[in-house]
């Protein structure tokens, strides 16, 4: 083989390479669909959207679940605040298990958090009046 005929050999490898590199995007590992957006959209009205929040995020998971796409950290969590503030305990609490179902690198975290909010620490007796 002479120089000539491997040099384009070599540049038809690369040619190639790139194209099928070029080809097809790479799908998300997570779908976001605008979690993130919403999250600041949260945090910047301090909180006062609570219930549309719960309503988007609820309906993004319904979606990700119809679609096999794989639910982003935190929104399980983010679901378990906006819960807790509108005060449903239960779901608050279905959320944070699912939270730390998903990823078990939370479940310090969240095991903290439903410790903090169980029946027995939120109902102690104080004896000031006794």
């Amino acid at each position: 083989m002479t120089i000539q005929k491997t040099l384009r050999v070599i540049a038809l490898a690369g040619a190639a390479a790139l194209l099928s590199a070029c080809g097809t995007p790479q799908k998300p590992l997570y779908q976001w669909n605008g979690y993130q957006s919403g999250l600041y959209d949260y945090f910047k009205t301090n909180g006062s959207n609570a219930a549309d929040q719960i309503t988007q995020l609820e309906s993004q998971l319904i979606k990700n679940k119809a679609a096999n796409e794989a639910t982003p950290p935190g929104l399980h969590g983010h679901l378990a605040l906006l819960y807790a503030k509108v005060g449903n305990d239960d779901a608050a609490r279905a959320h944070l298990e699912a939270e730390r179902a998903l990823f078990p690198e939370s479940a310090a975290y969240v095991d903290l958090l439903l410790k903090k909010r169980s029946p027995t620490t939120a109902a102690t007796p104080t004896s000031a009046g006794v």
